[in-house]
């Protein structure tokens, strides 16, 4: 049954997990919770956003063979830095407090004062402002439940790059 499902099926898929990964982050954790994303969090949506970028252009060409394995690879890559970041924050979260770092600037800050790859290297490293964790379901922190996103997504990504499409008559 799932060998059936049309790659584009499977690219529109990933589009709506992004989108309503983002609305749920901007609309109910940041707006109605009224709680800020961390540096870790901020880049971690940054690879949801090219994943469903990513598989939307894939809906938007509707390729076929190696296409539907290129499109498939480039959303795993950023599904699996994503979870990389994410693992990183879900470390951070689980030091002893006297591990944990220190809280640093702002991302604004860094931005306006920092050269770019400094910035990348401390947002990428997070501080005592990721460690804290605002918010669970279920048991899970944010970083927790969005690694798993990123895991299932991953999963996802491997199967429809690797997997085989029907011949076309």
């Amino acid at each position: 049954m799932l060998q059936s499902l049309s790659p584009r099926w499977v690219f529109a898929g990933l589009v709506l997990l992004a989108v309503v990964s983002m609305a749920f982050a901007m609309l109910y954790l940041e707006r109605f919770l009224n709680l800020a994303a961390c540096p870790l969090c901020m880049t971690q949506r940054v690879f949801v956003v090219a994943w469903g970028v990513i598989a939307l252009l894939a809906v938007v060409h509707n390729p076929r063979g190696w296409g539907n394995r290129v499109y498939g690879a480039l959303c795993l890559l950023s599904a699996a830095l994503g979870a990389a970041v994410a693992g990183r924050h879900v470390w951070l979260q689980h030091l002893p407090p006297e591990d944990v770092p220190a809280c640093g600037p702002s991302l604004e800050y860094m931005l306006d004062t920092l050269p770019f790859t400094e910035t990348l290297s401390l947002v990428l490293m997070g501080d005592g402002n990721c460690a804290e964790t605002m918010w669970t379901f279920m048991g899970l922190s944010i970083p927790e439940q969005t690694l798993i996103l990123f895991l299932v997504t991953c999963l996802i990504c491997v199967w429809q790059t690797l997997r085989t499409y029907p011949k076309e008559s």
